[in-house]
């Protein structure tokens, strides 16, 4: 038995010294000898991940004090988080996460980790992409455990647990499941448990990796999770049972499941009053349903149906495409795709030059392309205007999916007219209805109907009459209030 355990011993020796040996290839990586009192221990680590100061103030010094063993310095160096292995593959995984490792001697393979890391990550600032005029200002950062920070302060609640896991067979990325206990459905939770911890993937730069490799659908331009910045929607979705992904160096969280009404609420509307809340959210949906339809109708009419035309307008259009050269699908493409480039270049560009390209660029050229008779005034209007309704849309990813979905309703309506719009809208709706959110049907509340869900999914209903969680996500607990004491109002005399 002691032969076997001085091979395991010698194995281990030569492992670790091939591992420091591979790891001095870099420039960064530092390995020395240290002379504390009579004890030599060896140190090593990666320079651009520890923290310097650290490791001369809170380490170094302790080194000299007198102890009964080597593994006894985890009680006397003042840091948290050190541990004591021989382990050559975690000795490997930790030093590369920007821990210290301080060996007694060659001869014993024996190791302190300890965790001191170099923590360079911007100031926590507004958000800049889900922004708002009411409301907290403050987004999300690549830190995970200052995005931890910013949920926990929201919601100081026992049961907020938090699963950590490893994934990314190069990157080592760190990813935390966040739930509610007692709330959020189980189901749910060992749903995206499990397809992450089955995820084979070399890479995991950001949450939006997640998103595409653990979507139900991944071959959907809808996008099946909504990946928000901002922490208030985090603490609020968490309060209604669903479950959420941080990602290490992530500056967005993963929320899921979801349905398609909740990528046209903002959380603003929460942060006003309920009319205001509701009569936006109607607004937005319909701007999208223009921002879709209004190029592909231009089409259909002014190539099939053109008796559908006004006759105070007819003398008007006429006269606007009087000398136009093409047809109004070339039309419709040629102005559609500009705008798709100004957008794609603006987004491009550094912030002042990108605004200053957008509206010069998109002034110029439209002016210039009516005077030289490309396109018609009126398709100008149109197009502008579509344009600008699809900017309603709260979710950035959702924008994205209404403007790609403009083009297959122009090519429909060009060939079939209206009713081929009609064939391109029951091909989206069979679509829609099919998709499913973490299994979860997308189209809730609409398909299949819970009219308990309608009130705080196309309205937005006051907090009075929202005293249940929604049906979608199976919430083990469905009441947030007593409804019958929240309703009662007392006066100053009781």
């Amino acid at each position: 038995m002691m032969f076997f355990n001085n091979k395991r011993k010698e194995n281990d020796k030569k492992s670790l010294q091939e591992l420091m040996k591979r790891a001095s290839r870099s420039f960064d990586f530092t390995q020395y000898t240290y002379q504390a009192g009579q004890h030599k221990v060896w140190i090593y680590y990666l320079r651009t991940l520890i923290n310097n100061e650290t490791l001369n103030r809170s380490v170094l010094p302790y080194l000299h004090k007198k102890v009964d063993s080597f593994e006894s310095f985890v009680n006397v160096i003042p840091i948290e988080d050190i541990k004591v292995t021989n382990d050559v593959d975690k000795i490997k995984a930790e030093y590369l996460r920007g821990k210290v490792i301080i060996q007694e001697d060659r001869e014993n393979g024996n190791c302190l980790i300890i965790n001191i890391p170099k923590n360079e990550s911007r100031q926590i600032s507004t958000s800049e992409v889900e922004f708002s005029v009411v409301g907290p200002k403050e987004s999300f950062i690549e830190n995970m455990d200052t995005n931890i920070n910013l949920i926990r302060k929201r919601l100081p609640l026992p049961q907020l647990e938090f699963k950590e896991m490893t994934i990314g067979k190069l990157t080592k990325t760190k990813v935390s499941v966040c739930y509610i206990k007692g709330i959020a459905n189980d189901e749910n939770i060992n749903t995206i448990t499990q397809r992450l911890e089955d995820l084979e993937f070399d890479q995991i730069n950001d949450s939006t990796y997640l998103m595409q490799l653990i979507s139900d659908h991944s071959s959907s331009i809808f996008p099946l999770f909504i990946n928000t910045e901002r922490p208030d929607r985090v603490a609020a979705v968490l309060a209604e049972g669903k479950v959420c992904v941080l990602t290490s160096g992530s500056p967005s969280v993963l929320i899921m499941p979801t349905t398609l009404t909740e990528f046209f609420s903002a959380v603003e509307d929460y942060y006003i009053n309920w009319i205001m809340g509701t009569a936006f959210r109607i607004i937005r949906l319909f701007s999208v349903m223009f921002s879709i339809f209004a190029t592909p109708l231009y089409v259909a009419v002014l190539t099939y149906h053109f008796e559908m035309v006004p006759k105070d307008l007819l003398s008007t259009l006429i006269s606007s495409r009087a000398n136009i050269p093409f047809p109004p699908i070339l039309e419709v493409l040629f102005l559609e795709l500009t705008i798709e480039l100004l957008r794609e270049a603006g987004a491009r560009l550094p912030t002042k030059v990108g605004q200053t390209l957008g509206i010069v660029g998109g002034i110029v050229i439209g002016q210039a392309s009516v005077e030289a008779g490309l396109t018609s005034n009126i398709l100008l209007i149109v197009v502008a205007l579509a344009a600008l309704a699809s900017f309603t849309t709260p979710i950035y990813k959702m924008a994205n999916t209404i403007r790609l979905l403009r083009f297959p309703f122009v090519i429909c309506a060009q060939i079939w007219g209206l009713v081929g719009i009609m064939i391109g809208l029951a091909f989206l709706l069979t679509h829609l209805i099919r998709l499913e959110s973490l299994g979860r049907p997308y189209m809730e509340p609409i398909y299949p109907l819970r009219l308990s869900d309608v009130s705080d999914a196309i309205l937005r209903m006051p907090f009075s009459r929202s005293t249940r969680r929604p049906m979608l996500m199976r919430p083990k607990d469905r009441n947030r209030v007593n409804s019958k004491r929240a309703a009662k109002r007392k006066d100053i005399d009781e």
